[in-house]
């Protein structure tokens, strides 16, 4: 395809997001993706994640040469010492990542410029049950909120119907409001 031909709106290609969505329903399969993540303790609360390699759309995907890495730690109150964002604050940035993402595709499949978008998100932890001081606590988030702000060539009813159809089809969303099976086992 010439560059003449693309069609950009929001830094999306137009053109290419629709041939995704054309070519996925004509071979569902390539929708299934896995992927991975390698986490390595370092010392106190600080853990490094290597992220690199993942499968998707029919085929493993090498185009990153070399590993993301994300660093991990706690605030001094909680006895680390700030070498990265703690565990639940990357729950709120994964969050927020996946809904501006999700929002600003959807944008640009509906052809609504975005000029900014921002998001601010919170969410309530009670640490009773991570202390093992309470078993009646729940050990994550007690309630996360969202507000969101959007500059737009749509109107405030748009962008409304548009960020309800983003949480509808949020992957991060559905995964922190609907039970996921997870399991945990030992490898050596």
């Amino acid at each position: 395809m010439s560059t003449s031909a693309v069609k950009s709106v929001n830094g999306v290609n137009v053109s290419q997001l629709m041939a995704t969505i054309e070519h996925i329903q004509e071979q569902p399969d390539l929708a299934r993706f896995t992927f991975r993540a390698q986490t390595e303790w370092q010392d106190g609360g600080h853990t490094r994640t290597r992220i690199k390699g993942f499968y998707g759309a029919g085929k493993e995907d090498d185009s990153r040469t070399e590993p993301m890495v994300l660093q991990g730690d706690e605030p001094p109150i909680l006895l680390g010492e700030n070498h990265g964002p703690n565990s639940v604050e990357v729950v709120l940035h994964a969050l927020t990542s996946c809904l501006s993402v999700g929002f600003i595709y959807n944008a640009a499949a509906r052809g609504i410029e975005v000029q900014k978008l921002d998001m601010e998100v919170e969410g309530d932890l009670d640490l009773h049950r991570f202390l093992g001081l309470s078993q009646e606590s729940r050990a994550g988030f007690e309630g996360i909120q969202v507000r969101y702000s959007a500059v737009a060539d749509a109107t405030h009813d748009e962008l409304v119907e548009l960020c309800d159809h983003v949480q509808r089809t949020s992957p991060v969303l559905d995964i922190l409001a609907n039970p996921v099976p997870v399991s945990v086992s030992m490898t050596s």
